[in-house]
Protein backbone atom coordinates (compact mmCIF):
# COMPACT_ATOMS: atom_id res chain seq x y z
CA UNK A 1 0.00 0.00 0.00
CA UNK A 2 1.62 3.58 -1.36
CA UNK A 3 1.20 6.44 1.26
CA UNK A 4 0.76 10.16 0.28
CA UNK A 5 2.01 12.94 2.76
CA UNK A 6 0.90 16.49 2.96
CA UNK A 7 0.85 19.30 5.58
CA UNK A 8 -2.25 20.51 6.96
CA UNK A 9 -2.87 23.65 9.81
CA UNK A 10 0.57 22.60 10.73
CA UNK A 11 0.70 18.99 11.07
CA UNK A 12 1.90 16.56 8.90
CA UNK A 13 -0.89 14.32 7.12
CA UNK A 14 -0.91 11.36 5.55
CA UNK A 15 -3.57 8.87 3.59
CA UNK A 16 -3.57 6.16 1.24
CA UNK A 17 -2.56 6.16 -2.27
CA UNK A 18 -4.82 4.85 -4.81
CA UNK A 19 -3.47 5.05 -9.25
CA UNK A 20 -5.47 3.00 -11.40
CA UNK A 21 -2.50 3.95 -13.54
CA UNK A 22 -0.41 2.56 -10.82
CA UNK A 23 1.47 5.94 -11.07
CA UNK A 24 3.22 6.60 -8.23
CA UNK A 25 2.73 8.40 -5.36
CA UNK A 26 3.51 12.25 -5.72
CA UNK A 27 6.78 13.68 -3.55
CA UNK A 28 5.39 16.80 -3.48
CA UNK A 29 2.13 18.02 -1.94
CA UNK A 30 1.10 21.27 -2.03
CA UNK A 31 -2.94 22.58 -0.87
CA UNK A 32 -5.13 24.45 -3.35
CA UNK A 33 -8.39 26.07 -2.74
CA UNK A 34 -10.84 28.45 -4.84
CA UNK A 35 -8.17 31.03 -4.53
CA UNK A 36 -5.91 28.92 -6.68
CA UNK A 37 -5.30 30.30 -9.97
CA UNK A 38 -5.17 28.33 -12.87
CA UNK A 39 -1.37 29.54 -13.93
CA UNK A 40 0.12 28.41 -10.70
CA UNK A 41 -1.77 25.30 -10.84
CA UNK A 42 -0.47 24.75 -13.73
CA UNK A 43 3.02 25.29 -13.13
CA UNK A 44 2.99 23.69 -9.75
CA UNK A 45 1.48 20.33 -11.69
CA UNK A 46 4.39 20.80 -14.45
CA UNK A 47 6.93 20.94 -12.23
CA UNK A 48 6.16 17.92 -10.76
CA UNK A 49 3.97 18.99 -7.73
CA UNK A 50 0.42 17.79 -7.05
CA UNK A 51 -2.16 19.91 -5.51
CA UNK A 52 -4.91 18.25 -3.04
CA UNK A 53 -8.00 20.22 -3.70
CA UNK A 54 -9.64 21.82 -0.32
CA UNK A 55 -12.52 23.90 -2.04
CA UNK A 56 -15.56 23.67 -3.78
CA UNK A 57 -15.94 20.79 -6.12
CA UNK A 58 -16.81 22.88 -9.19
CA UNK A 59 -14.23 24.85 -9.00
CA UNK A 60 -11.74 21.72 -9.46
CA UNK A 61 -13.43 20.71 -12.08
CA UNK A 62 -13.35 24.18 -14.24
CA UNK A 63 -9.44 24.34 -12.67
CA UNK A 64 -8.66 20.43 -13.98
CA UNK A 65 -10.30 21.99 -17.68
CA UNK A 66 -8.27 25.00 -17.21
CA UNK A 67 -5.20 23.22 -16.99
CA UNK A 68 -6.03 20.78 -19.75
CA UNK A 69 -6.51 24.15 -21.47
CA UNK A 70 -3.15 25.00 -21.20
CA UNK A 71 -1.40 21.53 -22.04
CA UNK A 72 -3.47 21.99 -25.15
CA UNK A 73 -1.89 25.16 -26.37
CA UNK A 74 0.97 23.32 -27.64
CA UNK A 75 -0.17 20.96 -30.24
CA UNK A 76 1.47 17.84 -30.87
CA UNK A 77 3.36 18.31 -34.67
CA UNK A 78 2.28 15.58 -36.95
CA UNK A 79 5.40 12.46 -37.42
CA UNK A 80 7.29 11.68 -40.98
CA UNK A 81 5.75 8.20 -40.48
CA UNK A 82 1.85 7.37 -39.35
CA UNK A 83 4.11 5.09 -36.67
CA UNK A 84 5.95 8.59 -35.65
CA UNK A 85 2.54 10.01 -35.72
CA UNK A 86 1.17 7.84 -33.18
CA UNK A 87 4.06 7.40 -30.96
CA UNK A 88 3.99 11.11 -30.39
CA UNK A 89 0.49 10.98 -29.89
CA UNK A 90 0.85 8.75 -27.48
CA UNK A 91 3.75 10.55 -25.28
CA UNK A 92 1.79 13.46 -25.41
CA UNK A 93 -1.45 12.07 -24.31
CA UNK A 94 0.50 10.44 -21.43
CA UNK A 95 2.20 13.86 -20.71
CA UNK A 96 -1.36 15.17 -20.64
CA UNK A 97 -2.68 12.87 -17.71
CA UNK A 98 0.12 13.29 -16.08
CA UNK A 99 -0.20 17.01 -15.77
CA UNK A 100 -3.90 16.81 -14.93
CA UNK A 101 -3.52 13.73 -12.70
CA UNK A 102 -1.44 16.19 -10.15
CA UNK A 103 -4.82 17.72 -9.26
CA UNK A 104 -5.99 15.56 -6.28
CA UNK A 105 -8.68 14.72 -3.98
CA UNK A 106 -9.62 12.90 -0.27
CA UNK A 107 -11.74 10.19 -0.48
CA UNK A 108 -12.94 9.71 3.86
CA UNK A 109 -13.09 6.59 5.41
CA UNK A 110 -16.91 5.56 3.54
CA UNK A 111 -15.18 6.48 -0.06
CA UNK A 112 -17.44 10.03 0.66
CA UNK A 113 -16.10 13.09 -0.68
CA UNK A 114 -16.22 15.77 1.90
CA UNK A 115 -15.69 19.15 -0.49
CA UNK A 116 -18.62 22.05 -1.06
CA UNK A 117 -21.40 20.83 -3.57
CA UNK A 118 -19.72 17.51 -4.18
CA UNK A 119 -21.84 14.47 -5.47
CA UNK A 120 -21.95 11.59 -3.67
CA UNK A 121 -19.50 9.70 -5.45
CA UNK A 122 -19.57 6.54 -2.86
CA UNK A 123 -21.31 4.00 -4.85
CA UNK A 124 -19.34 4.95 -7.79
CA UNK A 125 -16.28 4.13 -5.63
CA UNK A 126 -17.14 0.71 -4.56
CA UNK A 127 -18.26 -0.17 -7.64
CA UNK A 128 -14.50 1.14 -8.90
CA UNK A 129 -12.38 0.45 -5.99
CA UNK A 130 -14.39 -1.88 -4.14
CA UNK A 131 -15.07 -1.42 0.29
CA UNK A 132 -13.27 1.34 1.50
CA UNK A 133 -9.46 0.55 3.42
CA UNK A 134 -9.77 4.02 5.15
CA UNK A 135 -8.77 7.66 3.80
CA UNK A 136 -7.33 7.74 0.44
CA UNK A 137 -5.97 10.13 -1.94
CA UNK A 138 -6.67 9.36 -5.56
CA UNK A 139 -6.63 12.36 -8.84
CA UNK A 140 -9.63 14.42 -9.76
CA UNK A 141 -9.02 13.08 -13.07
CA UNK A 142 -9.37 9.38 -12.04
CA UNK A 143 -12.30 10.24 -10.00
CA UNK A 144 -14.64 11.91 -12.90
CA UNK A 145 -13.44 9.02 -14.77
CA UNK A 146 -15.12 6.58 -12.09
CA UNK A 147 -18.21 8.77 -11.87
CA UNK A 148 -18.49 8.57 -16.11
CA UNK A 149 -18.25 4.95 -15.46
CA UNK A 150 -20.77 4.54 -12.81
CA UNK A 151 -23.37 6.40 -15.09
CA UNK A 152 -22.58 3.85 -18.27
CA UNK A 153 -23.22 1.24 -16.06
CA UNK A 154 -26.68 2.23 -14.46
CA UNK A 155 -27.82 3.56 -18.41
CA UNK A 156 -25.76 0.49 -20.11
CA UNK A 157 -25.19 0.24 -23.96
CA UNK A 158 -28.39 -0.68 -26.11
CA UNK A 159 -26.69 -3.72 -28.91
CA UNK A 160 -29.31 -4.00 -31.31
CA UNK A 161 -27.98 -7.15 -31.95
CA UNK A 162 -29.33 -8.14 -28.80
CA UNK A 163 -31.90 -6.20 -28.86
CA UNK A 164 -30.98 -5.62 -24.94
CA UNK A 165 -28.82 -3.31 -23.22
CA UNK A 166 -25.04 -4.34 -21.53
CA UNK A 167 -24.28 -2.49 -18.83
CA UNK A 168 -20.20 -1.86 -18.35
CA UNK A 169 -18.23 -1.25 -15.34
CA UNK A 170 -15.50 0.58 -14.50
CA UNK A 171 -11.85 -0.61 -16.57
CA UNK A 172 -14.53 -2.97 -18.84
CA UNK A 173 -14.40 -1.95 -22.72
CA UNK A 174 -17.96 -0.91 -23.53
CA UNK A 175 -19.20 -2.07 -26.76
CA UNK A 176 -19.76 1.48 -28.38
CA UNK A 177 -18.13 0.51 -31.74
CA UNK A 178 -20.93 -1.71 -33.10
CA UNK A 179 -19.48 -3.06 -35.97
CA UNK A 180 -17.42 -5.89 -34.54
CA UNK A 181 -20.22 -6.96 -32.73
CA UNK A 182 -22.53 -6.36 -36.03
CA UNK A 183 -19.65 -9.05 -37.77
CA UNK A 184 -20.08 -12.11 -35.06
CA UNK A 185 -23.89 -11.49 -35.14
CA UNK A 186 -24.28 -11.59 -38.74
CA UNK A 187 -21.32 -13.96 -39.90
CA UNK A 188 -23.04 -17.55 -41.29
CA UNK A 189 -21.93 -19.77 -38.14
CA UNK A 190 -19.96 -23.01 -39.40
CA UNK A 191 -21.49 -25.71 -41.00
CA UNK A 192 -20.92 -28.03 -38.01
CA UNK A 193 -22.99 -25.69 -35.94
CA UNK A 194 -25.96 -25.04 -38.53
CA UNK A 195 -27.39 -28.32 -38.08
CA UNK A 196 -27.29 -28.40 -33.99
CA UNK A 197 -26.79 -25.62 -32.98
CA UNK A 198 -28.65 -26.58 -29.30
CA UNK A 199 -25.72 -28.96 -29.19
CA UNK A 200 -22.88 -26.77 -29.94
CA UNK A 201 -20.42 -25.46 -27.80
CA UNK A 202 -18.84 -22.31 -28.82
CA UNK A 203 -16.15 -19.93 -26.71
CA UNK A 204 -15.64 -16.63 -26.46
CA UNK A 205 -12.14 -15.25 -25.15
CA UNK A 206 -11.64 -11.94 -24.10
CA UNK A 207 -15.02 -11.38 -23.19
CA UNK A 208 -15.12 -8.22 -21.80
CA UNK A 209 -18.80 -6.91 -20.77
CA UNK A 210 -19.84 -10.76 -22.39
CA UNK A 211 -21.61 -9.45 -25.37
CA UNK A 212 -20.35 -11.58 -27.82
CA UNK A 213 -21.11 -14.21 -25.67
CA UNK A 214 -24.73 -13.40 -25.33
CA UNK A 215 -24.64 -12.61 -29.30
CA UNK A 216 -23.47 -16.34 -29.86
CA UNK A 217 -26.07 -17.62 -27.22
CA UNK A 218 -28.85 -15.43 -29.09
CA UNK A 219 -28.17 -17.29 -32.46
CA UNK A 220 -29.18 -20.64 -30.46
CA UNK A 221 -25.72 -22.04 -29.70
CA UNK A 222 -26.41 -24.11 -26.70
CA UNK A 223 -23.48 -23.66 -24.75
CA UNK A 224 -21.40 -20.67 -24.44
CA UNK A 225 -17.83 -20.27 -22.14
CA UNK A 226 -16.55 -16.68 -22.02
CA UNK A 227 -12.91 -15.58 -20.78
CA UNK A 228 -11.08 -13.13 -19.74
CA UNK A 229 -7.82 -12.42 -17.62
CA UNK A 230 -9.56 -9.20 -16.17
CA UNK A 231 -11.12 -9.92 -12.90
CA UNK A 232 -13.14 -7.01 -13.32
CA UNK A 233 -14.46 -8.02 -16.68
CA UNK A 234 -15.49 -11.62 -15.41
CA UNK A 235 -17.61 -9.85 -12.55
CA UNK A 236 -19.04 -7.57 -15.24
CA UNK A 237 -19.90 -10.15 -17.72
CA UNK A 238 -21.79 -12.43 -14.89
CA UNK A 239 -23.74 -9.63 -14.27
CA UNK A 240 -24.72 -8.99 -17.97
CA UNK A 241 -25.28 -12.83 -18.61
CA UNK A 242 -27.33 -12.98 -15.43
CA UNK A 243 -29.16 -9.73 -16.13
CA UNK A 244 -29.95 -11.02 -20.03
CA UNK A 245 -31.46 -14.04 -18.51
CA UNK A 246 -28.58 -16.01 -20.50
CA UNK A 247 -26.89 -17.79 -16.87
CA UNK A 248 -28.18 -21.03 -17.82
CA UNK A 249 -26.42 -21.24 -21.28
CA UNK A 250 -23.22 -19.13 -20.85
CA UNK A 251 -20.03 -19.70 -18.32
CA UNK A 252 -18.20 -17.24 -17.52
CA UNK A 253 -14.46 -18.94 -16.21
CA UNK A 254 -10.89 -17.19 -15.64
CA UNK A 255 -8.98 -15.47 -15.32
CA UNK A 256 -7.69 -17.27 -18.48
CA UNK A 257 -7.20 -16.96 -22.34
CA UNK A 258 -9.13 -20.06 -23.20
CA UNK A 259 -11.02 -22.68 -20.90
CA UNK A 260 -10.38 -26.22 -20.89
CA UNK A 261 -11.61 -28.48 -23.58
CA UNK A 262 -12.61 -27.86 -27.83
CA UNK A 263 -15.59 -25.83 -28.92
CA UNK A 264 -16.94 -25.31 -32.55
CA UNK A 265 -16.19 -22.01 -32.73
CA UNK A 266 -13.72 -19.47 -31.04
CA UNK A 267 -14.49 -16.18 -31.41
CA UNK A 268 -11.45 -13.82 -30.07
CA UNK A 269 -11.77 -10.17 -30.57
CA UNK A 270 -8.79 -8.89 -29.24
CA UNK A 271 -7.05 -5.22 -28.53
CA UNK A 272 -6.22 -3.96 -32.01
CA UNK A 273 -3.00 -1.61 -31.34
CA UNK A 274 0.03 -3.60 -30.44
CA UNK A 275 0.85 -1.21 -27.52
CA UNK A 276 1.12 -0.65 -23.96
CA UNK A 277 -1.84 0.31 -21.89
CA UNK A 278 -1.59 3.13 -19.64
CA UNK A 279 -5.14 2.29 -17.61
CA UNK A 280 -6.82 -0.14 -17.06
CA UNK A 281 -10.02 1.31 -19.78
CA UNK A 282 -6.78 1.20 -22.51
CA UNK A 283 -6.86 -2.72 -22.03
CA UNK A 284 -9.11 -2.91 -24.71
CA UNK A 285 -7.80 -1.43 -27.17
CA UNK A 286 -3.91 -1.95 -26.62
CA UNK A 287 -2.20 -5.70 -26.59
CA UNK A 288 1.68 -5.30 -25.93
CA UNK A 289 3.51 -6.81 -28.63
CA UNK A 290 0.62 -8.52 -29.87
CA UNK A 291 0.55 -11.06 -26.66
CA UNK A 292 -3.31 -11.88 -26.61
CA UNK A 293 -3.63 -12.48 -30.70
CA UNK A 294 -0.41 -14.17 -30.46
CA UNK A 295 -1.77 -16.52 -27.63
CA UNK A 296 -5.19 -16.98 -29.84
CA UNK A 297 -3.41 -18.26 -32.85
CA UNK A 298 -0.79 -20.28 -31.56
CA UNK A 299 -3.51 -22.60 -29.03
CA UNK A 300 -6.33 -22.29 -31.27
CA UNK A 301 -5.88 -25.46 -33.64
CA UNK A 302 -5.51 -27.26 -30.28
CA UNK A 303 -9.02 -25.81 -28.73
CA UNK A 304 -11.16 -26.80 -32.14
CA UNK A 305 -12.87 -29.58 -32.39
CA UNK A 306 -12.86 -31.04 -36.32
CA UNK A 307 -15.00 -28.72 -38.66
CA UNK A 308 -14.70 -26.89 -35.93
CA UNK A 309 -13.59 -22.73 -36.88
CA UNK A 310 -11.95 -19.88 -35.58
CA UNK A 311 -13.51 -16.62 -35.61
CA UNK A 312 -10.70 -13.68 -35.20
CA UNK A 313 -12.04 -10.03 -35.11
CA UNK A 314 -9.08 -7.45 -35.89
CA UNK A 315 -8.91 -4.06 -37.53
CA UNK A 316 -6.60 -3.44 -39.61
CA UNK A 317 -5.47 0.37 -37.99
CA UNK A 318 -2.41 -1.30 -36.95
CA UNK A 319 -1.48 -1.49 -40.31
CA UNK A 320 -2.34 1.81 -41.28
CA UNK A 321 -0.37 3.29 -38.68
CA UNK A 322 2.63 0.98 -39.50
CA UNK A 323 2.48 -1.07 -36.12
CA UNK A 324 2.11 -4.56 -37.53
CA UNK A 325 1.95 -5.44 -41.53
CA UNK A 326 -0.36 -7.72 -42.91
CA UNK A 327 2.89 -10.07 -43.94
CA UNK A 328 3.17 -10.47 -40.36
CA UNK A 329 -0.28 -11.82 -39.04
CA UNK A 330 0.00 -14.23 -42.31
CA UNK A 331 2.77 -15.76 -41.39
CA UNK A 332 1.43 -16.16 -37.96
CA UNK A 333 -1.57 -17.46 -39.13
CA UNK A 334 0.59 -19.92 -41.60
CA UNK A 335 3.04 -21.05 -38.62
CA UNK A 336 -0.28 -22.06 -36.15
CA UNK A 337 -0.79 -24.15 -38.71
CA UNK A 338 -4.81 -22.83 -39.16
CA UNK A 339 -5.86 -22.03 -42.48
CA UNK A 340 -7.87 -19.03 -43.52
CA UNK A 341 -11.54 -20.25 -44.61
CA UNK A 342 -12.81 -16.34 -45.49
CA UNK A 343 -13.07 -13.22 -44.19
CA UNK A 344 -15.67 -10.50 -44.07
CA UNK A 345 -14.92 -7.19 -44.12
CA UNK A 346 -17.07 -3.67 -42.70
CA UNK A 347 -16.22 -0.39 -42.83
CA UNK A 348 -15.73 2.34 -38.94
CA UNK A 349 -18.95 4.00 -38.36
CA UNK A 350 -17.34 5.46 -34.98
CA UNK A 351 -17.12 9.41 -34.79
CA UNK A 352 -13.38 9.73 -35.09
CA UNK A 353 -13.13 7.77 -37.98
CA UNK A 354 -15.19 11.22 -39.42
CA UNK A 355 -12.86 13.79 -37.19
CA UNK A 356 -10.87 15.63 -39.80
CA UNK A 357 -8.87 17.04 -36.77
CA UNK A 358 -7.70 14.15 -35.76
CA UNK A 359 -3.92 13.60 -36.28
CA UNK A 360 -4.38 10.22 -37.28
CA UNK A 361 -7.46 10.89 -39.07
CA UNK A 362 -6.14 9.37 -42.44
CA UNK A 363 -5.32 5.94 -40.93
CA UNK A 364 -8.59 6.23 -39.45
CA UNK A 365 -11.06 6.97 -41.92
CA UNK A 366 -9.39 4.13 -44.21
CA UNK A 367 -9.61 1.55 -41.41
CA UNK A 368 -11.54 -1.78 -41.97
CA UNK A 369 -12.32 -4.20 -39.29
CA UNK A 370 -12.15 -7.81 -40.41
CA UNK A 371 -13.79 -10.94 -39.36
CA UNK A 372 -11.31 -14.01 -40.45
CA UNK A 373 -12.50 -17.38 -40.28
CA UNK A 374 -9.63 -19.39 -39.23
CA UNK A 375 -9.68 -23.93 -39.53
CA UNK A 376 -6.92 -26.02 -38.55
CA UNK A 377 -4.77 -27.17 -41.31
CA UNK A 378 -4.64 -31.67 -40.84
Amino acid sequence: MSTIHWTEDHNRRSARWHSENHSPPPRKVALADDRTRADQAFRHATQGTALLWRGDFHNARQLLRAMGRRVDRRPTPPGRTPSESFGLQRRAKARRAGILGRLLVLLEDDHGLALRRAPDVRQACLEAYGPPQGRTVVSLRELLGVLGAHQWRRRGVDVPALGARVHPHYGVFAPVRGEYVDLVAHTPLPVTIRDRPTTATAFDLGTGTGVLAAVLAHRGIGRVVATDSSPRALDCAEENVHRLGLSGRIDIVGPCLFPEGRADLVVCNPPWLPARPTGPVEQGVYDPDGAMLSGFLTELAAHLRPGGEGWLVLSDLAELLGLRSRRHLLDAVDAARLRIVDRVDTSPRHPRSRDTTDPLHAARSAETTSLWRLTHTI
